[in-house]
């Protein structure tokens, strides 16, 4: 077995994601571009082509059907060819997209959105229309998007999209083509957060129903955003252009992008060292400690979380006390600096860093603290308790299962060694395939295992409403009336403040309990050219090339 001091030595952990989601703000104005000098000489095609932004998507995007690609890859791509109602600026901070303006009904259920005047990339007018069908195409079972739980804060939306309910009962409704009504079936202060995910863009619907694949080729797609898609050579590289159909098309002051799909991080990187690539997806592993030494490192905190969960239906984690002391004797500082070393924030509570608390102001993870701590001793205690509660002499066998892949694997021995020098424990490791890792959490065959959650959109309850008793991506077995009833009321409530404490509440209700080991916050380590400025990345959106500018 490692030890731990040679085990920091040599492991290093890439973490980099990305996800969706934002708060509310008023309508502006687009101010146009500066008219172009009518005595300049008009750019070639070669110079056009210098100014492309080189990134990498690493694969093959899944699809660029909205309801369908449902996964950064696909997404990060979408965000540009497409645009939902809103869309998060670099501050995080929502804004007015493919509608104007929106009002709020006195009771929060009812929005209605002004949609301003654009054109899809084949000229046809972009009407509510297209968003109402492609907000019920989501929820149509037949189709059976992964994204559509997403929706089911509207009215008829979960219905609908069980089996139990129609199209016609989903409350989204266009009253003409430049008005769409939205009714939710209780407050959802986070709708206009919600609405900028790619998952709601909307869907040409004359295109759609002539031709289902239109999505598939760069020939056959038609989409309302800042870039057109122009090249698509499957699983090689996939090239975008300026749009000037797209409503702000003269502040978008990127000529366009290539997407290439590399994954391996050393071909990327020697990529980016050539030249090739503008921006990575991540830092080497044998080049961080160098790379970061030389601050050559672009950091950004995500919004995610690294945790483990704990089978609380096996022996001997069916004890709280016992789950308490596993997690206590976790040193998650030494973890971040001297195991991942890419900065990361240690995980002293579930819920991230990047979201807001309550009224869109403050951090809910500055607001909400730290709700566990490294204490050795404390640990033991725990134990020593757990297992006079459960009659042990001696703590049954226990087993760390996590995915294969270096990286995880390091973190695993880590652990591993922790637990034995902290609390005296001898855990076992098994690493399988992380498909066959979630096959058995959903079937509750583990005892510790390696998980994580990304946010679909940037509010709290996207990460506490996963412990519910009854949602499918508890996967621990734990089960707390207390707990379920807060998350349900907060679902409900349309006071901001009593909603955020609500969720603080839960919050300290999942850590007492521990059916879960919080290790880190996610973050973004990547290497970007200096030739290269404006892209907008933050912790709950994906990337955003409109003022992106290559030198």
């Amino acid at each position: 077995m490692k030890k731990l001091s040679t085990i920091v030595l040599s492991a290093s952990l890439a973490a980099s994601m990305l996800i969706a989601g934002c708060s509310s703000q008023p309508a502006n104005t687009a101010t146009p571009a500066p008219a172009a000098n009518s005595n300049e000489q008009a750019p070639t095609p070669q110079d056009q082509a210098a100014k492309l932004l080189l990134l990498n998507n690493i694969k093959e995007p899944t699809s660029l059907d909205p309801p369908i690609g449902f996964d950064e890859p696909s997404y990060n791509i979408l965000n540009n060819l497409m645009e939902g109602l809103t869309r998060l600026d670099a501050d995080g901070k929502v804004q007015p997209a493919a509608a104007s303006e929106w009002k709020i009904s006195p009771d929060g259920k009812v929005y209605t959105f002004t949609l301003r005047d654009n054109k899809w990339t084949n000229g046809d007018p972009v009407k509510a229309q297209d968003f109402e069908y492609a907000w019920k195409r989501m929820l149509d079972p037949k189709l059976a998007s992964s994204a559509a739980p997403l929706a089911y804060m509207i009215e008829g939306a979960e219905a609908f999209n069980s089996g139990k309910g129609t199209a016609d009962g989903v409350k989204v409704k266009a009253l003409d083509d430049k008005t769409l009504e939205v009714t939710l079936a209780q407050p959802a202060s986070w709708t206009l957060l919600l609405v900028s995910n790619p998952a709601f863009f909307p869907v040409n619907q004359a295109v759609d129903q002539k031709d289902p694949k239109w999505a598939a080729e760069a020939s056959t797609f038609v989409g309302n955003g800042p870039f057109k898609l122009t090249e698509w050579a499957h699983d090689s590289e996939l090239k975008i252009e300026k749009n000037e159909n797209y409503w702000d098309a003269a502040n978008v002051t990127l000529a366009g992008a290539v997407w290439k799909m590399i994954d391996d991080e050393n071909t990327e990187y020697q990529m980016f060292t050539n030249e090739e690539l503008h921006r990575t997806t991540t830092v080497p592993s044998d080049m961080a400690d160098q790379l970061f030494k030389e601050g050559k490192v672009l950091v950004q905190d995500g919004a995610g979380t690294e945790f483990y969960r704990f089978n609380v239906t096996k022996e001997p984690f069916d004890n709280k006390n016992i789950r308490k002391a596993f997690s206590m004797a976790i040193d998650r500082q030494t973890l971040v600096d001297l195991v991942l070393m890419r900065q990361q924030k240690p995980g002293n509570a579930f819920v991230s860093f990047g979201l807001p608390d309550a009224n869109g102001t403050g951090s809910f993870r500055e607001v909400g603290g730290d709700l566990i701590k490294y204490d050795p001793a404390e640990a033991k205690k725990l134990l020593e308790q757990g297992m006079k509660e459960k009659g042990y002499t001696t703590l049954p066998e226990v087993t760390l299962t996590y995915r294969s892949g270096t990286n995880y694997e390091k973190t695993a021995q880590a652990l591993q060694e922790m637990f034995k020098q902290n609390l005296g424990v001898d855990v076992k490791l098994q690493k399988v395939e992380g498909k066959v890792l979630t096959d058995m959490q959903k079937q509750l065959q583990f005892q510790l295992a390696r998980s994580s959650w990304l946010p679909d959109f940037g509010d709290a309850i996207n990460f506490l409403d996963i412990f519910q008793s009854k949602s499918p991506s508890n996967r621990t077995g734990w089960n707390n009336p207390q707990y379920d009833k807060l998350i349900q009321d907060a679902y409900k409530e349309s006071d901001d403040a009593k909603r955020l404490q609500m969720l603080h509440d839960a919050e300290k209700i999942l850590m007492d309990e521990s059916p879960i080991a919080p290790l880190y916050f996610y973050n973004t380590s990547l290497l970007q050219s200096d030739k290269v400025s404006g892209i907008v990345s933050t912790s709950l959106s994906y990337t955003d090339l409109r003022k992106a500018v290559v030198k």
